[in-house]
């Protein structure tokens, strides 16, 4: 098997989703960090292999990959981690809920967009506010979809699923912002059950800080 190599920032949320499941495929990967505070994703080197200029690239099987939502796709396709019920109307509803938070709460919350809030405002202060206004009104909102679910102990039943790929991520910029979310019942439970997993815990911006 060729080598698989992730070039990743250890607190950016779709790198961290790429680890986690990566870790729960059970591959061995190279990380390369990519510096986002001093814009290593801005230069040509980055630029040749993603033109977005984002993290994460994952190089696998001979291709090169990139946006965490297909990365995640591919393996759970070609590693079989089912992080997605086969029925379509359950594979909806469990999209829609992960979707709530890596397609609606993250990219609002990304590190540009916060900076640019900074610059325009001339505010330090800011950033920390810009994700708390954001940050929590989503969750509130997940909780609410969550709790159609039987926690059985990860968010939608007894493995992990795409839910908590993207769960975690979110919980850690929560917390690192001062965004309260541990009145959240049905999250934290899942939370709780993510947090004693190996494959989340060698995923934390923690352990791969460079």
């Amino acid at each position: 098997m060729s080598e698989v190599t992730l070039y990743d920032f250890w607190r950016s949320s779709a790198s961290y989703r790429c680890r986690i499941a990566l870790n729960l495929a059970g591959l061995d990967y190279t990380s390369i960090p990519i510096d986002l505070t001093q814009g290593v994703h801005k230069t040509p080197e980055h630029m040749a292999r993603n033109p977005q200029g984002f993290v994460p690239v994952l190089e696998i099987d001979g291709l090169r990959l990139t946006q965490s939502l297909a990365i995640l796709d591919y393996l759970d396709q070609t590693r079989d981690l089912g992080l997605l019920p086969k029925k379509p109307a359950a594979r909806a509803r469990m999209q829609a809920l992960a979707h709530s938070i890596a397609v609606d709460i993250h990219p609002v919350c990304n590190l540009q967009v916060a900076a640019y809030a900074v610059e325009i405002t001339g505010n330090p202060d800011m950033r920390a506010q810009w994700m708390r206004r954001f940050i929590r009104p989503g969750m509130i909102a997940f909780e609410a979809l969550l709790s159609a679910y039987e926690q059985t102990p990860f968010a939608c039943g007894s493995n992990p699923t795409l839910v908590d790929i993207c769960l975690m991520p979110q919980v850690y910029n929560a917390r690192r912002w001062g965004a309260e979310i541990e009145d959240l019942p049905h999250t934290m439970a899942a939370v709780q059950a993510c947090e004693a997993h190996p494959a989340f815990q060698r995923a934390h911006p923690d352990q791969n800080e460079p």
